[in-house]
């Protein structure tokens, strides 16, 4: 079975200005999210920021992120890191306070050869009953998961779909086609202006960074392109663009967790080594909210 079809946002994580969680934010920001037609909600990925959270407060994010949910949506937890013991904790952890699934990335740093990047996610696998997301990032992890790979680390029985965020297209097509035959095998668009091109390829949604802001519209998105209406999808695809580069204008997530700030009218903490972003980068994002019609 799918995880889910549609839109999943991959939610920011609210600190206070001592770097502590802001838990009373983060639950308003669930609520709202599944208000406005959210999908599925991911807690603790590379927008949430998860890798400076400590194991304690990666869980008790989850954990919170789950009972404001309430089982409403499905809940993804984040839990890839590039040491497989420390992954599994976390994994086992996320199922242990009610997580629905998880998404895993690869390796980073250290990396891994085929086999060991199979026995990475095949030990994953074997530690939770939870269906797994495979997560595909080059960009931050200098670590690609081909096609080929794709549909060997399938055959493990609880991974049932990958966030493409290779940005290559022509990749992306080879993985649809190799496994067209695999109906519960799901793709997930991770780039937020490739969201069209993947799900006219056969995914099966997005894992997006602009529904923290756009949730609604996200969601429009995806049900019309779901539904076979790619004329009103493209209008909504094309009408982001903008945003989607101001919003990426600096490192992930930066501008994004800026932009959530501006538009509920809220403080922005990052732990480092994020920082505030430049003035010009919050007047670029003022400008595009501002267009797009997102008033604070």
């Amino acid at each position: 079975m799918k995880i889910f079809e549609g839109s999943a946002v991959a939610l920011v994580t609210p600190f206070f200005a001592d770097g502590s969680v802001d838990f009373k934010q983060l639950e308003e920001l669930t609520e709202w999210q599944v208000s406005q037609g959210t999908d599925a909600i991911v807690a603790c990925g590379t927008t949430g920021e998860a890798s400076t959270l400590t194991n304690d407060e990666h869980i008790a994010v989850i954990e919170a992120v789950v009972k404001k949910v309430d089982g409403r949506i499905p809940v993804i937890a984040g839990t890839g890191v590039n040491d497989t013991n420390h992954a599994i904790e976390l994994s086992t952890g996320a199922e242990r306070v009610g997580a629905d699934a998880l998404l895993v990335v690869t390796p980073y740093y250290n990396k891994a050869n085929e086999d060991g990047l199979f026995m990475h996610y095949e030990k994953i696998a074997q530690s939770v009953k939870l269906p797994i997301l495979l997560y595909s990032v080059a960009s931050r992890t200098n670590f690609n998961i081909p096609p080929h790979m794709v549909k060997r680390l399938a055959t493990i029985p609880n991974i049932v779909g990958i966030k493409e965020a290779s940005g290559d297209i022509s990749q992306i097509a080879t993985i649809a086609q190799i496994m067209a035959e695999e109906q519960n095998f799901a793709i997930y668009s991770g780039n937020d202006d490739q969201v069209l091109a993947i799900t006219a390829l056969g995914g099966s949604g997005t894992i997006s960074t602009i529904a923290n802001i756009a949730p609604k519209a996200t969601s429009e998105l995806t049900k019309r392109l779901l539904a076979g209406d790619y004329e009103r999808a493209r209008q909504l695809q094309l009408a982001q663009i903008p945003l989607i580069h101001a919003i990426f204008s600096e490192v992930n997530p930066i501008p994004v967790k800026k932009a959530v700030g501006l538009l509920k009218g809220t403080e922005t903490h990052y732990r480092l080594p994020l920082s505030q972003p430049s003035e010009a980068t919050v007047a670029r994002l003022e400008k595009e909210m501002q267009a797009y019609g997102l008033e604070g």
